[in-house]
Formats: C-alpha cells, sequence, structure tokens
C-alpha cells in the first residue's frame, strides 16, 4: 500500500513538474515572437510615394528630399504630409539614365539665409556635365543664386553626385568616372574624384593639388562621405562587378580606379578599407555614429553597419527594396528607397521615407 502511494506521488510530482516546464517553454517562445515583433516595429514609414528621392536633409521637425527628376519635397515628421517644391536653374536638369538633381544640403546658416548647395546633371553643345550651385528657398521655389562649379564630366551613368559639408567648413562632392575609366586617373579631369572647395566656389589653398578642385582621384563611383569624430573621411563607391568600396579618404591619394580594385595592390595607391568580394552591394549614402558606417545599399537592397573597430559587418535593415541614402540623428537613422528608379520594383506607397531606432 505505502509503495502504491509512493508510486501515485511520483507520478503527479512528474506531471506537474512536465506542465510547468511545457508552461515556462510555451511562454519562452511567446516571448521570443513578441521580442521579434518589438524589433519589427522599430521602423516606421513616415512618408509615402515619393519620387526617386536622393538626398535626405532635416531641419527641426521638416525634411527636405532632392528628387531625381528636378525637384525637392518637403515633408512634416510629424504627419508625413508633402509639399512639392519647384527647383529654378539656369541650366536644365537632366534626367537622364543615373543623372539628374542628385546631391542636396542645407546650408548651416539655413534658419538664416534659406540657402543650400544642389549638384545636377545637365547638357551643353552636346555634352553631358554636372554642376555645383546654390538655390535660395523663396516660398514653395528653390532658385538659384550663384554657381559654384561647372563642366564637371557626366553621363548616363557613374555621376558621383553627393555633397557634404566637412568639419573643415569646405564643401565636398563626389564626382564619378561618367563611364569613362581612364578620366579617373587624369588630374587635369574632374571626373572620378572627390572634389574639395571653399563655399563661394574658390579652390581652397590647402588643397593638395595647387590651383585645383582634386581631393583625392582614382575613383569609379563615389556616393556616400562622412567623418567620424576624429575627423577621417570615407567615403562609399561601386564596384565594377561586385567588389564594393569603403574608403578611407586622405588628400592627395590615388585610390587605384582603373587600374586596381577590391584588394589589388600597386605602387602609390591606396587599397580600400574595406571591399564586398563578390557580395554587390552598389553602396551610396552613408553616416558614421560610434565607430559604425550605415551604408545604403542599392543593388544591396539594405542598409548595412561596417564597424570601424573589427572590420565586421551586420544588416541593419532591408526587405524594402533599394536604399539612397542615411541620415543619422541622436539614436535615430532615416532612409529612403528608390525602387522607383528604373532598376528596382515598385511596391505599393513607394517610394519612402523611414525612420528606424538604433536602441536595442
Amino acid at each position: 500500500m505505502i509503495a502504491l502511494k509512493k508510486f501515485i506521488f511520483t507520478l503527479i510530482f512528474i506531471f506537474f513538474i512536465s506542465a510547468c516546464s511545457f508552461e515556462d517553454n510555451h511562454q519562452s517562445e511567446k516571448n521570443g515572437r513578441d521580442a521579434v515583433e518589438v524589433f519589427s516595429r522599430q521602423d516606421e514609414v513616415i512618408a509615402t510615394d515619393l519620387n526617386i528621392p536622393w538626398n535626405i536633409n532635416k531641419y527641426d521637425n521638416t525634411f527636405y528630399l532632392s528628387q531625381r527628376a528636378g525637384t525637392i519635397v518637403k515633408v512634416d515628421g510629424v504627419s508625413g504630409s508633402k509639399t512639392v517644391q519647384d527647383v529654378e536653374v539656369t541650366k536644365e536638369v537632366l534626367h537622364e539614365g543615373e543623372g539628374g538633381f542628385l546631391g542636396f544640403i542645407l546650408s548651416h546658416d539655413f534658419e538664416i539665409s534659406r540657402e543650400a548647395f544642389a549638384y545636377h546633371t545637365y547638357k551643353q553643345d552636346g555634352e553631358v556635365y554636372n554642376r555645383i550651385i546654390v538655390l535660395k528657398l523663396n516660398q514653395n521655389t528653390w532658385k538659384e543664386e550663384m554657381i559654384l562649379l561647372e563642366g564637371i564630366p557626366g553621363g548616363s551613368i557613374h555621376n558621383g553626385g553627393r555633397l557634404k559639408m566637412g568639419p573643415d567648413g569646405k564643401l565636398y562632392a563626389t564626382a564619378g568616372d561618367a563611364g569613362n575609366p581612364e578620366a579617373a586617373q587624369n588630374v587635369e579631369i574632374l571626373a572620378g574624384k572627390i572634389l574639395r572647395m571653399e563655399l563661394d566656389g574658390t579652390v581652397p589653398k590647402d588643397n593638395p593639388l595647387q590651383n585645383s578642385y582634386i581631393y583625392s582621384f582614382g575613383h569609379r563611383n563615389p556616393q556616400g562621405l562622412a567623418w567620424d569624430d576624429d575627423g577621417n573621411l570615407y567615403s562609399s563607391e561601386h564596384g565594377q562587378t561586385a567588389r564594393d568600396e569603403i574608403n578611407l579618404i586622405e588628400p592627395g591619394k590615388n585610390y587605384g580606379w582603373p587600374i586596381i580594385e577590391g584588394d589589388q595592390q600597386a605602387p602609390n595607391m591606396v587599397s580600400p578599407l574595406y571591399q564586398t568580394g563578390d557580395d554587390t552591394w552598389a553602396p551610396s549614402g552613408i553616416a558614421i555614429k560610434n565607430e559604425k558606417i550605415y551604408v545604403a545599399n542599392l543593388r544591396g537592397e539594405s542598409i548595412r553597419v561596417f564597424n570601424l573597430t573589427d572590420h565586421t559587418v551586420d544588416t541593419l535593415f532591408e526587405n524594402v527594396g533599394r536604399m539612397r541614402d542615411v541620415l543619422i540623428e541622436k539614436d535615430t537613422l532615416f532612409t529612403i528607397t528608390n525602387n522607383r528608379d528604373g532598376r528596382g520594383n515598385p511596391r505599393e506607397g513607394d517610394d519612402k521615407l523611414f525612420k528606424i531606432s538604433l536602441l536595442k
């Protein structure tokens, strides 16, 4: 009888433990699903139905995005409401292939001056070029105020186009090789270069090549520029067949295109800090925070994160298509899709402006 009671007690104990274990496992699985759901909700769509946005600017809680066809869209950061603003220039924006109204950044004194810098493609005497100008906002129209630089070789591909204000107060611009690889090695031609200028368009006296806008050369199609907290300049660049690059840019250096690419080396040429091997990113805009470079990828359709400390790569954001630019403000990253650029697969509501938390 005692043995029978012990047996029954043992069965009850085993059943109780099993039930608790099942409940714990069930709760763990539920918590895991919730964690995934919470993570997936870290992105928020701010605005939809954009038309190939290229560059993100944010002033207070208002966004100003250049659109490749030749307009600027003003987006309310709270409601997502949009106002398309006209751009009046003295040389018509040429929106063909990869060309168009590309780089666009607000002046540091935008609140007072209402000015911005822009980079756009144009045609003159049958040839395609790019130019850098100053625009001024009056109500809902941006009007050309000043020409800083014209005659940058352009084409249907490889126009570069990124503008950034450096910590030294100079204006930097990326210029692609415009489909002419040999131009990247010719320091008499502005194609395939990173350019640096004063805000009035003059050549800085401390540029590495005397009386030249060229800051570095030997580039194929650089599309991203950003500085770390120590003032080091980095650039993202499209490789020929995969082998996309992240470069540490130093004044006057030759980054090798078209003589070397990927991990290849040659005398007096700089190999990339990182290259993607057989994986194609087609990197565009970049931003840096806490020793990490956040990279918007077109062909790679993601935001990748390159760690400057250990050179590892993670994926922050994906599955929404081609990504063109990134902007980081505190612990938030903003990004835009480019699924309507002729190479993507547009989805309902494209293109979009996203807000992504960088907090785990």
